[in-house]
Protein backbone atom coordinates (compact mmCIF):
# COMPACT_ATOMS: atom_id res chain seq x y z
CA UNK A 1 0.00 0.00 0.00
CA UNK A 2 1.28 3.44 -0.94
CA UNK A 3 1.91 6.21 1.59
CA UNK A 4 -1.02 8.26 0.25
CA UNK A 5 -3.34 5.26 0.55
CA UNK A 6 -2.28 4.62 4.14
CA UNK A 7 -2.79 8.30 5.00
CA UNK A 8 -6.26 8.29 3.43
CA UNK A 9 -7.20 5.15 5.37
CA UNK A 10 -5.98 6.71 8.61
CA UNK A 11 -8.01 9.84 7.97
CA UNK A 12 -11.15 7.81 7.27
CA UNK A 13 -10.59 5.83 10.46
CA UNK A 14 -10.24 9.02 12.50
CA UNK A 15 -13.36 10.53 10.94
CA UNK A 16 -15.29 7.35 11.72
CA UNK A 17 -14.15 7.43 15.35
CA UNK A 18 -15.01 11.10 15.68
CA UNK A 19 -18.43 10.51 14.15
CA UNK A 20 -19.12 7.60 16.47
CA UNK A 21 -18.01 9.65 19.47
CA UNK A 22 -20.27 12.53 18.39
CA UNK A 23 -23.20 10.15 17.87
CA UNK A 24 -22.64 8.62 21.31
CA UNK A 25 -22.59 12.09 22.90
CA UNK A 26 -25.79 13.05 21.11
CA UNK A 27 -27.47 9.86 22.29
CA UNK A 28 -26.52 10.67 25.89
CA UNK A 29 -27.95 14.17 25.54
CA UNK A 30 -31.09 12.79 23.89
CA UNK A 31 -31.56 10.28 26.71
CA UNK A 32 -31.25 13.09 29.27
CA UNK A 33 -34.25 14.76 27.63
CA UNK A 34 -36.26 11.70 26.62
CA UNK A 35 -36.20 9.84 29.95
CA UNK A 36 -37.92 12.61 31.98
CA UNK A 37 -40.52 13.05 29.24
CA UNK A 38 -41.08 9.30 29.12
CA UNK A 39 -41.54 9.24 32.90
CA UNK A 40 -44.14 12.02 32.76
CA UNK A 41 -46.16 10.36 29.99
CA UNK A 42 -46.02 6.83 31.42
CA UNK A 43 -46.62 7.87 35.03
CA UNK A 44 -49.71 9.86 34.08
CA UNK A 45 -51.38 6.57 33.10
CA UNK A 46 -49.89 4.50 35.92
CA UNK A 47 -52.08 3.93 39.02
CA UNK A 48 -48.96 3.01 41.03
CA UNK A 49 -46.54 5.60 39.67
CA UNK A 50 -43.24 6.22 41.41
CA UNK A 51 -39.86 7.63 40.41
CA UNK A 52 -39.03 4.69 38.14
CA UNK A 53 -39.41 4.91 34.37
CA UNK A 54 -41.43 1.82 33.55
CA UNK A 55 -44.37 0.71 31.46
CA UNK A 56 -47.49 0.57 33.68
CA UNK A 57 -48.95 -2.83 34.47
CA UNK A 58 -52.34 -1.45 33.52
CA UNK A 59 -53.25 1.84 31.88
CA UNK A 60 -55.76 4.05 33.64
CA UNK A 61 -57.21 7.55 33.36
CA UNK A 62 -57.82 7.85 37.10
CA UNK A 63 -54.95 10.29 37.51
CA UNK A 64 -56.54 12.65 34.98
CA UNK A 65 -59.95 12.21 36.61
CA UNK A 66 -58.47 13.23 39.94
CA UNK A 67 -56.86 16.44 38.66
CA UNK A 68 -59.53 17.57 36.17
CA UNK A 69 -61.40 19.68 38.71
CA UNK A 70 -61.90 23.47 38.90
CA UNK A 71 -59.83 23.79 42.07
CA UNK A 72 -56.85 21.75 40.87
CA UNK A 73 -56.61 22.41 37.14
CA UNK A 74 -59.17 24.63 35.45
CA UNK A 75 -58.96 27.73 37.68
CA UNK A 76 -55.12 27.71 37.95
CA UNK A 77 -54.79 27.23 34.18
CA UNK A 78 -57.23 30.08 33.55
CA UNK A 79 -55.24 32.28 35.93
CA UNK A 80 -52.04 31.33 34.09
CA UNK A 81 -53.59 32.18 30.73
CA UNK A 82 -54.75 35.56 32.00
CA UNK A 83 -51.39 36.40 33.60
CA UNK A 84 -49.14 35.12 30.82
CA UNK A 85 -51.40 36.18 27.97
CA UNK A 86 -51.75 39.70 29.34
CA UNK A 87 -48.06 39.93 30.17
CA UNK A 88 -47.05 38.65 26.72
CA UNK A 89 -49.35 41.08 24.92
CA UNK A 90 -48.02 44.00 26.95
CA UNK A 91 -44.42 42.87 26.40
CA UNK A 92 -44.77 42.54 22.61
CA UNK A 93 -46.50 45.92 22.25
CA UNK A 94 -43.99 47.78 24.43
CA UNK A 95 -41.02 46.00 22.85
CA UNK A 96 -42.17 46.96 19.34
CA UNK A 97 -42.67 50.61 20.33
CA UNK A 98 -39.28 50.74 22.07
CA UNK A 99 -37.35 48.88 19.35
CA UNK A 100 -38.67 51.03 16.48
CA UNK A 101 -36.82 54.28 17.32
CA UNK A 102 -33.73 52.29 18.34
CA UNK A 103 -33.71 50.60 14.94
CA UNK A 104 -34.69 53.53 12.73
CA UNK A 105 -33.11 56.61 14.33
CA UNK A 106 -29.43 57.14 15.06
CA UNK A 107 -28.55 58.81 18.33
CA UNK A 108 -25.62 58.97 20.71
CA UNK A 109 -27.93 57.61 23.40
CA UNK A 110 -28.79 54.41 21.49
CA UNK A 111 -25.72 52.46 22.56
CA UNK A 112 -25.87 53.46 26.27
CA UNK A 113 -29.57 52.67 26.30
CA UNK A 114 -29.03 49.23 24.73
CA UNK A 115 -26.20 48.49 27.18
CA UNK A 116 -28.46 49.48 30.05
CA UNK A 117 -31.10 47.09 28.74
CA UNK A 118 -28.46 44.37 28.46
CA UNK A 119 -27.47 44.97 32.08
CA UNK A 120 -31.12 44.73 33.13
CA UNK A 121 -31.35 41.24 31.61
CA UNK A 122 -28.57 40.03 33.93
CA UNK A 123 -30.28 41.09 37.15
CA UNK A 124 -31.46 38.04 39.13
CA UNK A 125 -35.15 38.15 39.92
CA UNK A 126 -34.51 37.35 43.57
CA UNK A 127 -32.38 40.48 43.94
CA UNK A 128 -35.18 42.86 43.02
CA UNK A 129 -38.20 41.11 44.52
CA UNK A 130 -37.84 42.73 47.96
CA UNK A 131 -37.96 46.34 46.67
CA UNK A 132 -40.65 45.36 44.14
CA UNK A 133 -42.76 43.82 46.90
CA UNK A 134 -42.38 46.97 49.02
CA UNK A 135 -43.30 49.15 46.03
CA UNK A 136 -46.37 47.05 45.21
CA UNK A 137 -47.54 47.34 48.81
CA UNK A 138 -47.20 51.13 48.64
CA UNK A 139 -49.14 51.47 45.36
CA UNK A 140 -51.74 48.85 46.36
CA UNK A 141 -50.86 46.39 43.58
CA UNK A 142 -50.02 43.46 45.85
CA UNK A 143 -52.32 40.45 45.41
CA UNK A 144 -53.71 41.80 42.12
CA UNK A 145 -53.66 40.19 38.69
CA UNK A 146 -52.86 43.47 36.94
CA UNK A 147 -49.87 44.12 39.20
CA UNK A 148 -48.44 40.68 38.45
CA UNK A 149 -49.03 41.22 34.72
CA UNK A 150 -47.14 44.52 34.88
CA UNK A 151 -44.18 42.92 36.62
CA UNK A 152 -44.18 39.95 34.22
CA UNK A 153 -44.01 42.37 31.30
CA UNK A 154 -41.34 44.52 32.93
CA UNK A 155 -39.14 41.51 33.67
CA UNK A 156 -39.29 40.20 30.08
CA UNK A 157 -39.15 43.56 28.32
CA UNK A 158 -35.34 44.09 28.22
CA UNK A 159 -34.59 40.90 26.31
CA UNK A 160 -37.73 41.32 24.19
CA UNK A 161 -36.49 44.76 23.07
CA UNK A 162 -33.14 43.26 22.06
CA UNK A 163 -34.82 40.54 20.02
CA UNK A 164 -37.34 42.89 18.43
CA UNK A 165 -34.69 45.43 17.42
CA UNK A 166 -32.53 42.77 15.77
CA UNK A 167 -35.45 41.54 13.69
CA UNK A 168 -36.56 45.10 12.90
CA UNK A 169 -33.09 45.93 11.56
CA UNK A 170 -33.70 43.37 8.80
CA UNK A 171 -36.67 45.28 7.35
CA UNK A 172 -35.44 47.75 4.65
CA UNK A 173 -36.06 51.35 5.55
CA UNK A 174 -36.79 52.12 1.89
CA UNK A 175 -40.21 50.52 2.26
CA UNK A 176 -41.08 52.93 5.06
CA UNK A 177 -39.78 55.90 3.10
CA UNK A 178 -42.13 54.99 0.27
CA UNK A 179 -45.00 54.87 2.74
CA UNK A 180 -43.97 58.24 4.20
CA UNK A 181 -44.01 59.69 0.69
CA UNK A 182 -47.64 58.56 0.40
CA UNK A 183 -48.49 60.42 3.60
CA UNK A 184 -48.18 57.65 6.22
CA UNK A 185 -46.94 58.52 9.68
CA UNK A 186 -44.18 56.68 11.51
CA UNK A 187 -46.74 54.85 13.64
CA UNK A 188 -48.73 53.81 10.56
CA UNK A 189 -45.59 52.55 8.82
CA UNK A 190 -44.72 50.54 11.93
CA UNK A 191 -48.15 48.90 12.01
CA UNK A 192 -48.66 48.40 8.26
CA UNK A 193 -45.13 47.90 6.93
CA UNK A 194 -42.60 46.87 9.57
CA UNK A 195 -44.54 44.53 11.86
CA UNK A 196 -46.22 42.51 9.06
CA UNK A 197 -42.83 41.96 7.41
CA UNK A 198 -41.14 40.87 10.63
CA UNK A 199 -43.76 38.28 11.52
CA UNK A 200 -41.13 35.67 12.46
CA UNK A 201 -39.55 38.13 14.89
CA UNK A 202 -42.86 38.94 16.54
CA UNK A 203 -43.57 35.20 16.80
CA UNK A 204 -40.20 34.55 18.44
CA UNK A 205 -40.71 37.32 20.99
CA UNK A 206 -44.25 36.09 21.69
CA UNK A 207 -43.25 32.48 22.26
CA UNK A 208 -40.17 33.37 24.31
CA UNK A 209 -42.07 35.78 26.55
CA UNK A 210 -45.03 33.44 27.05
CA UNK A 211 -42.85 30.43 27.88
CA UNK A 212 -40.73 32.38 30.36
CA UNK A 213 -43.84 33.69 32.12
CA UNK A 214 -45.66 30.35 31.99
CA UNK A 215 -42.97 28.55 33.93
CA UNK A 216 -42.32 31.34 36.44
CA UNK A 217 -43.02 30.20 39.99
CA UNK A 218 -41.33 32.83 42.13
CA UNK A 219 -43.04 36.02 40.90
CA UNK A 220 -46.70 34.98 41.34
CA UNK A 221 -45.81 33.15 44.55
CA UNK A 222 -44.50 36.43 45.99
CA UNK A 223 -46.98 38.93 44.54
CA UNK A 224 -50.24 36.94 44.82
CA UNK A 225 -51.68 35.98 48.19
CA UNK A 226 -55.20 34.73 47.43
CA UNK A 227 -55.26 30.98 46.60
CA UNK A 228 -58.01 31.52 44.01
CA UNK A 229 -55.67 33.77 41.99
CA UNK A 230 -52.69 31.43 41.95
CA UNK A 231 -51.56 30.23 38.50
CA UNK A 232 -50.75 26.64 37.63
CA UNK A 233 -47.01 27.23 38.06
CA UNK A 234 -47.67 27.79 41.79
CA UNK A 235 -50.55 25.36 42.35
CA UNK A 236 -48.44 22.47 41.06
CA UNK A 237 -46.57 22.74 44.35
CA UNK A 238 -49.68 21.35 46.08
CA UNK A 239 -48.86 17.88 44.76
CA UNK A 240 -45.80 17.81 47.01
CA UNK A 241 -47.26 16.90 50.38
CA UNK A 242 -45.85 16.94 53.86
CA UNK A 243 -42.93 14.71 54.91
CA UNK A 244 -41.84 14.10 51.32
CA UNK A 245 -45.02 12.38 50.13
CA UNK A 246 -45.77 13.03 46.46
CA UNK A 247 -48.72 11.83 44.38
CA UNK A 248 -46.59 11.02 41.34
CA UNK A 249 -49.38 9.88 39.04
CA UNK A 250 -51.48 12.99 39.55
CA UNK A 251 -48.39 15.17 39.35
CA UNK A 252 -47.52 13.65 35.97
CA UNK A 253 -51.08 14.06 34.70
CA UNK A 254 -51.17 17.69 35.79
CA UNK A 255 -47.77 18.27 34.15
CA UNK A 256 -49.15 17.02 30.83
CA UNK A 257 -52.14 19.35 31.07
CA UNK A 258 -49.91 22.21 32.23
CA UNK A 259 -47.63 21.82 29.18
CA UNK A 260 -50.45 21.71 26.64
CA UNK A 261 -51.04 25.51 26.19
CA UNK A 262 -47.35 26.15 25.48
CA UNK A 263 -47.22 23.32 22.94
CA UNK A 264 -50.40 24.57 21.26
CA UNK A 265 -49.00 28.11 21.07
CA UNK A 266 -45.82 26.86 19.43
CA UNK A 267 -47.73 24.73 16.93
CA UNK A 268 -50.04 27.59 16.00
CA UNK A 269 -47.21 29.96 15.07
CA UNK A 270 -44.56 27.43 14.01
CA UNK A 271 -44.94 28.47 10.38
CA UNK A 272 -43.98 32.03 11.23
CA UNK A 273 -41.01 30.83 13.25
CA UNK A 274 -39.58 29.15 10.17
CA UNK A 275 -40.46 31.94 7.72
CA UNK A 276 -38.24 34.50 6.12
CA UNK A 277 -38.63 38.10 5.11
CA UNK A 278 -38.29 37.49 1.39
CA UNK A 279 -37.69 41.18 0.70
CA UNK A 280 -35.04 40.77 -1.96
CA UNK A 281 -37.08 42.28 -4.77
CA UNK A 282 -39.19 44.65 -2.73
CA UNK A 283 -36.76 47.53 -2.93
CA UNK A 284 -35.82 47.17 -6.58
CA UNK A 285 -37.09 49.26 -9.44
Amino acid sequence: MSASGATSSTLRSRRTKHRLAADAGLLVVAAAFVLPLAWVVLSSFDPKADLRVRVPDGLTLDNYDQVLTPEITFTPLLNSLLLCGGGTLLTVVCAALAAYPLSRYRSRLNRPFMLTILFATSLPITAIMVPVYALFVQVDLIDTMQGTIFFFAASQLPFAIWLMKNFMDGVPKELEEAAWTDGASSFQSLLRIVLPLMGPGVAVVTVFSFVMMWGNFFVPFMLLLTPEQMPASVSINDFFGNKGTVVYGQLAAFSILYSTPVILLYVLISRKLGGGFALGGAVKG
